[in-house]
């Protein structure tokens, strides 16, 4: 079925040009009334085809830009505080970015559409962060600047969809491979194939490991690059999504799926990656380019929005409360003949961060489940119990003149410390001695700021209230080694930093300075990889080798090292459990996987007694056929 055709066929006259932007359609019309009225007609198309239509005016009646931009200036109010305006005019949109977006908006979207009706312009509203952000900076610049190559990919994106597309076939089959991240946590990566259709979930890598297992088998039969319809990203963590740009490298043009936040700190996750490299004197998997590849190729969704990603898959992010812009990724394959949930990492538990993991969907047959914290030695303590736990020590430590240590994965875990130890010196729980930040925590920081609508009802709240937590007076940014040397040189701190398993980054940096001092103390309550340092202080080492100026040092720890696992952003064991016992529709099989060995056969045990559910406990480079 041609759809542009049928749909220009009942609007002929008014439409100058019909293009796909990936699954949506957009309409581009010469005509300025029916762009102003014509919303009745098109709602009629909608209603027969179940697809999303925009309807944009054509370039050559579109009014200047520098009338335009005074335009919005004198429509929209000044305490919205635009910061910026960017006209993409090969798809005749204009962006406007501002402090108060809700303001651009306007009641009901009224000034919204007063801007649309006057200037014909198509308006799309982003929020400025509160901290400045080069990174969200650097790729809406990027998206912008390559508006007319995005244009077309787009289309590209569409046209492959709709080419096979029938909405009353079903599949056959569906299977799914996994390349990494079976019986492991680390590299994961799996491969959903359909007669129509090869999807990748997630492309990471094992950050901690040195061997053969720090990559996914990009080298089996069934994985062909030039084959490859989509990618889908749950999250921005390295273990999901560090060689999303080494498939660019690769020869990769195709579209990779994640929600907005995902795609800022994977770009700046991925900038560090190469840093990293840089540092411990390795040749870099991929470059900036390769980065700028994947920004460009880009599609983002925001939670509950459903799109069509290949002929016979649908896709739906639904929260999963891990990280910021993590999502359960809800996949319709064969227009219902089989519905899959993989998970990625999840927590079905309310933070200060994020808002609990969905569990309740339309259909669901088949979920992918994690099980990094799935034993039955697993079951966290509660969280009240632990963050009071953390008070009292950081406590005793700055009352003993000492330095304070927390490494931390740069996303999630270290906004959750964050917030805690801002609200905690605000309630005076916390002597307030300097606080500092180092490594791209700040920077994620900002990105946290420019997407509030992602973050929980209570942070967000704080935020459009103007008492950004993030933003707190009692944070210092550590950016060069002469301001980390201050603070190693200096008095009594609570020090956050990269990485959470002591594996490069800022952290060691400090660890190698604190370490043999009995006064200090370092909290870890992030999952520690075999093999990395932080695994080894875990299991009690308390004497270790570390790079320091490309020769190897050895360090007699004398610190206080604690761990707290009841902070973690993953669900814990019991956290598991209820995730699937309250979970509707209740699931045929579960596949448990991204979970040490032990440990996932353990929570596959425990689901299959009492769901009374069929479960399986995949090896890397199995292949199960879900249909």
């Amino acid at each position: 079925m041609d759809i542009l055709k049928k749909i220009t066929e009942q609007l002929r006259g008014y439409i100058t040009e019909a293009r796909f932007e990936g699954a949506n359609i957009v309409l581009y019309t010469d005509n300025e009334k029916f762009f102003k009225e014509g919303e009745g007609k098109i709602k009629e198309i909608v209603s027969q085809i179940k697809k999303r239509i925009e309807l944009r005016t054509d370039q050559k009646i579109l009014p200047g830009q520098e009338k335009i931009e005074a335009e919005i200036k004198r429509i929209v109010p000044a305490e919205a505080e635009i910061t910026n305006i960017i006209f993409d005019v090969q798809r005749s949109i204009v962006v406007i970015e501002a402090k108060k977006p809700g303001l651009v908006i306007g009641k009901q979207g009224s000034i919204l559409e007063e801007i649309r009706k006057t200037t014909l312009w198509t308006p799309q509203i982003q929020r400025s962060p509160a901290i400045k952000s080069k990174i969200t900076e650097n790729i809406r610049e990027v998206l912008y600047a390559n508006n007319n190559y995005r244009r077309k990919f787009l289309n590209s994106i569409g046209k492959k969809i709709y080419k096979e597309w029938n909405p009353e076939k079903t599949n056959e089959w569906a299977r799914i491979s996994f390349l990494g991240g079976a019986r492991q946590v680390g590299r994961s990566c799996l491969l959903l194939q359909t007669p129509n259709s090869k999807i990748l979930l997630d492309c990471g890598v094992d950050v901690a490991s040195r061997g053969a297992d720090k990559f996914p088998y990009f080298n089996v039969l069934e994985f062909d690059i030039s084959q490859l319809d989509a990618v889908i990203i749950s999250h921005a963590h390295l273990d999901h999504v560090g060689l999303l740009p080494y498939l660019y490298k690769m020869g990769y043009k195709g579209p990779v799926y994640m929600t907005t936040p995902t795609r800022d700190i994977a770009a700046l996750l991925s900038l560090d990656f190469i840093g990293v490299a840089y540092k411990q004197a390795a040749q870099p998997l991929f470059d900036s380019k390769d980065i700028k590849e994947m920004v460009k190729h880009s599609v983002c969704l925001n939670y509950n929005e459903v799109t069509d990603i290949t002929p016979d898959v649908r896709l739906t992010f639904y929260n999963a409360g891990h990280v910021l812009g993590s999502a359960l990724v809800h996949l319709n394959i064969g227009n219902g003949a089989h519905n899959l949930l993989y998970t990625g990492d999840y927590k079905y538990a309310r933070t200060r961060l994020l808002d609990p993991a969905i569990n309740s969907f339309p259909r669901v047959e088949t979920v992918i489940t994690e099980s990094t914290y799935g034993s039955k030695y697993d079951v966290l303590p509660p969280r009240a119990e632990t963050e009071e736990k953390f008070l009292q020590m950081v406590r005793e430590a700055i009352e003993k003149k000492g330095k304070v240590l927390i490494p931390e994965l740069g996303l999630g875990h270290a906004q959750e410390t964050i917030l805690r130890v801002e609200e905690a010196m605000r309630e005076g729980k916390l002597p307030k001695v300097p606080m500092y930040i180092d490594g791209m925590i700040w920077d994620i920081n900002a990105i946290h700021t420019a997407y509030p609508d992602f973050l929980s009802s209570k942070v967000k709240s704080l935020i459009f209230q103007d008492s950004n937590p993030f933003t707190s007076e009692i944070f210092s940014r550590v950016g060069s080694p002469q301001e980390r040397k201050k603070v190693i040189e200096g008095g009594p701190c609570i020090v956050i930093a990269t990485s959470g398993m002591l594996v490069g980054g800022a952290s060691v940096e400090y660890f190698k300075n604190f370490a043999e001092n009995k006064n200090n103390l370092m909290i870890m309550s992030c999952y520690q990889g075999p093999g990395s340092l932080g695994r080894q202080l875990q299991d009690g080492e308390r004497t270790v080798t570390v790079e320091d100026d490309n020769r190897k040092i050895t360090i007699n720890v004398n610190m206080r090292i604690e761990l707290l696992p009841g902070l973690s952003p993953h669900a814990g064991r019991n956290e598991l459990l209820a995730f699937f016992n309250n979970m509707r529709p209740r699931p045929k099989k579960i596949i448990v996987n991204h979970g040490e060995v032990s440990k996932s056969l353990d929570l596959a045990s425990a689901l299959y007694k009492l769901n009374r559910v069929e479960t399986v406990v995949p090896r890397t480079l199995e292949t199960l056929r879900l249909r």
